[in-house]
């Protein structure tokens, strides 16, 4: 029978060894484990401070929305009131050009009692254009001279002025209802500007030069000047308003800036 002697070992060195391992370790784990804690505390610091700022901007940006819908509100209204004194304008503008039509048939085409009142209406008519936004002022009030000059040298009757100024009261309804870009001669910086104009109705208008420069037609008192717009975004939004003209969309919603004194 063979025997075998088994080397000798310090058991308690051993244990000791194990239990230093153990207490390491574990510390070393309680130690990454408070780590990984401050550092998550701080992360929640940080995104907490970063929401509260990103809730300090939204309720910027609500005030501020909240403040252009007002803005934009009222000056929808005013340009809807000033929109119904046109629309009344020209009602009143047919009732007297029918009771003129009656009247003259009444006492016959070539009456020249008709003369006098006549030349009355194409005078408010003159009037009308001179005071609406600067549009081909000279070529549409040219329109109504040539009737004048013509019923004065008796080239026409009353009855033939008066259906010549009904025609041209249904071009200035068609101008009325339509937006559109025209080319026109205006007046910039005391010169004499050939530019595009983007007419709305009767309501407003724009402008481009030709090295594109953005403004618009500005009521100063009796007369009207064209200013050139020095903020950017405003020269961006009549930009886009040209823009889509051009490309024929005449509907849509525009952000455009506006001037009190633009409406007549």
């Amino acid at each position: 029978m063979t025997l075998f002697k088994l080397p000798k070992c310090n058991f308690k060195a051993s244990a000791l060894k194990f239990s230093l391992l153990t207490l390491v370790s574990t510390y070393a784990n309680v130690t990454l484990a408070q780590s990984s804690d401050e550092q998550l505390i701080q992360n929640l610091i940080k995104l907490r401070g970063q929401v509260e700022d990103l809730q300090a901007e939204l309720q910027i940006m609500k005030a501020e929305h909240t403040q252009s819908m007002t803005y934009l509100n009222t000056r929808k209204t005013e340009l809807e009131a000033n929109l119904d004194r046109k629309r009344l304008q020209t009602k009143q503008s047919e009732t007297e050009l029918l009771k003129l039509q009656e009247k003259i048939k009444s006492l016959g085409a070539d009456s020249e009692q008709m003369i006098p009142d006549v030349m009355s209406y194409a005078a408010s008519i003159k009037q009308g254009i001179e005071y609406g936004i600067p549009f081909k002022v000279i070529e549409r009030t040219s329109v109504v001279e040539g009737v004048e000059r013509d019923l004065i040298g008796r080239k026409i009757t009353s009855q033939h002025a008066i259906n010549r100024l009904w025609a041209f009261l249904e071009d200035e309804m068609r101008l009325a209802k339509e937006n559109a870009i025209y080319s026109q001669t205006v007046q910039l910086n005391g010169e004499n500007v050939l530019v595009d104009v983007a007419k709305l109705g009767t309501v407003m208008m724009y402008f481009k030069t030709r090295d594109n420069f953005y403004g618009q037609a500005v009521r100063q008192g009796q007369s009207w000047e064209f200013n050139v717009f020095e903020n950017a975004t405003e020269a961006e939004a009549v930009a886009t308003l040209f823009d889509s003209l051009k490309k024929q969309i005449r509907q849509g919603l525009f952000t455009l800036p506006l001037n009190l004194q633009t409406q007549g």
